[in-house]
């Protein structure tokens, strides 16, 4: 099976939105009038972001959910995407697998595979997501105010639980190392809660590296500090009674992975918060509030204000 055979059997459909799909030297996109193009990138590499033996069809599903997550940060509804794929090899059974998984969330979300590349090469996934959003209503990183609730939606820490399973740093129940994977594997992209949003909260990001080190970037860009709640525990941690009270830590507050939504709002807007929430049909969580002060205070059970010592993820410096 060569290359455009590969292309022709698993990742050729035909478009209903965009104006030209796959088959040519670019697609069109033709936003709706008064909508601006959301658009965002992410790379998944082998070894890197995910384990050699991990089910193509969760890898398909996982590939396009981190940029659908970006989507759902911007309050943008999904459009298109474009797909570039380096593979080892030709593999039939594989590239059908990893089709199947991301085909039925690009259908979940009505967003169309309209072109991309393929080539030989160590796995490599490469995918650019467009979006649209009307005019002057995207949700940025930069809005957040002192005085605003901070809010994750879901809940943090499983995929970073899994992780040290699967690393062999600690011994997991199978029943709760099959639950975890999915979550590290399977993330479910909260577009929904993102699009309801819009012009409620004030700033928002999607949560990819740590909760800590993602909200960093709201407060940088934002120029204010923050005051964080850090009894978080997922269903998942918490039925693990006999986890160390670090490890639920450095899980909900640096693990990575959880691309759930982050956002602030003004607390006049909380019944609209909650309102959003159930309309999504997506649980959030109010985890601490927005401070003039530069800089991120933690605070225990307590409520004693704990040293930080959790680093989110850095590619370069890990």
């Amino acid at each position: 099976m060569g290359e455009f055979e590969l292309i022709r059997r698993f990742f050729t459909r035909p478009v209903r939105r965009a104006a030209l799909g796959v088959g040519d030297d670019c697609a069109l996109l033709a936003p709706a009038p008064g909508m601006q193009l959301a658009v965002s990138s992410d790379m998944l590499v082998e070894g890197r972001h995910f384990f050699a033996d991990v089910d193509p069809k969760r890898l398909g599903h996982k590939a396009l959910a981190v940029n659908l997550s970006d989507l759902a940060a911007c309050g943008a509804r999904p459009l298109a995407f474009t797909l570039a794929l380096s593979l080892p090899r030709a593999d039939a059974a594989w590239a059908g697998a990893f089709a199947q998984g991301l085909l039925a969330l690009a259908d979940a979300h009505q967003c169309e595979l309209v072109g991309g590349d393929t080539t030989q090469g160590p796995l490599n996934i490469c995918i650019t997501v467009f979006g649209e959003v009307p005019a002057g209503q995207a949700l940025l990183r930069s809005g957040a105010r002192a005085g605003d609730d901070i809010y994750v939606s879901g809940s943090l820490g499983d995929a970073r639980l899994a992780l040290e399973a699967l690393q062999g740093k600690l011994q997991l129940p199978p029943a709760t190392l099959a639950a975890a994977r999915l979550r590290l594997e399977m993330p479910q992209p909260r577009v929904a809660l993102g699009q309801a949003l819009r012009g409620i909260a004030s700033s928002a990001l999607d949560l990819s590296d740590g909760l800590l080190g993602d909200l960093g970037h709201i407060l940088a860009q934002s120029g204010v500090g923050a005051c964080i709640d850090t009894r978080l525990s997922s269903p998942l941690l918490a039925a693990g009674g006999d986890f160390d009270s670090e490890l639920v830590r450095q899980c909900t507050l640096a693990g990575g992975d959880d691309y759930e939504l982050c956002f602030t709002a003004a607390p006049e807007r909380r019944g609209q918060v909650a309102a959003a929430a159930h309309a999504s049909g997506t649980p959030v969580t109010h985890i601490g509030s927005v401070q003039a002060q530069a800089g991120l205070r933690l605070l225990g059970s307590e409520g004693q204000e704990l040293v930080q010592r959790y680093a989110s993820f850095d590619h370069f410096s890990t």
